[in-house]
């Protein structure tokens, strides 16, 4: 039976956001940050990779055009405003790892995580973290798979562990091996902040393509809408429990 998270629970959230890309946020969670934050919860983020890329053209403008590390990062600082995150940091911001976080060493990304990091878990001491889901894009695996060593069971009185980890939906996850298919079973209602999410993903001007894009305003609209009906709301977005301890 898929879990609903309503407000009291919500609004007692300290949660640690991890994304892979800057607008990884805004797929998989922007509408439960909005809600968490307007409960009088809080919200961190950790931008894991910031980089400069030759991006596919638009029917609009279909030659390769450059965005930059910099673009990327105001479209991200413009979200985290709008969704009122209380800090964010950026992990790699060389750009030389960026779509590359498969060759560099576990260990090191998950130290991170776990404590180097200005917003590490230990730092942050999150009640809930929000990770992506694995991927065909390297990225992606790789956070989760460090995020996974990094939120794994202890000995509390040795590290923080995290009581509630969940993992966000993205719009391409549908691609994907029958194995690793994102399979919802919490769903946060989100009809209220379905707006700011749209406004959030539009915010991220250079990735946006047009109507029949997976990733469009669009698409997350009428996907955000399905994961709704499937709890009788009006929209919602959906996530993967791996813990959740009450």
């Amino acid at each position: 039976m898929d879990l609903q998270l309503g407000d009291e629970f919500l609004s007692r959230q300290r949660a640690l956001v991890i994304a892979p890309h800057s607008d990884d946020e805004t797929y998989g969670c922007a509408g439960t940050i909005a809600r968490i934050k307007s409960l009088g919860g809080e919200v961190f983020a950790l931008l894991v990779t910031v980089g400069s890329l030759t991006h596919y053209g638009s029917n609009a403008d279909p030659d390769m055009h450059l965005v930059t590390a910099e673009t990327r990062l105001r479209e991200f600082q413009s979200t985290a405003e709008l969704l009122k995150i209380d800090d964010w940091e950026v992990l790699y911001a060389s750009g030389a790892e960026h779509l590359a976080l498969d060759t560099v060493p576990r260990k090191d990304i998950v130290a991170r995580l776990e404590r180097d990091a200005r917003l590490s878990i230990e730092q942050v001491q999150p009640t809930m973290l929000l990770m992506p889901w694995t991927s065909y894009n390297q990225d992606h695996d790789a956070v989760f798979r460090a995020c996974l060593t990094a939120t794994r069971p202890g000995d509390p009185a040795a590290r923080h562990l995290v009581p509630h980890v969940l993992c966000y939906d993205n719009s391409s996850l549908f691609w994907a091996a029958p194995g690793e298919r994102f399979q919802p079973n919490v769903l946060i209602d989100i009809s209220d902040f379905l707006g700011v999410k749209l406004e959030a993903l539009r915010m991220h001007a250079s990735q946006r393509r047009g109507p029949l894009f997976h990733g469009s305003p669009e698409a997350v609209e009428l996907q955000s809408r399905l994961r709704g009906k499937e709890i009788s709301v009006d929209s919602a977005e959906g996530f993967m429990a791996l813990r959740m301890a009450f």
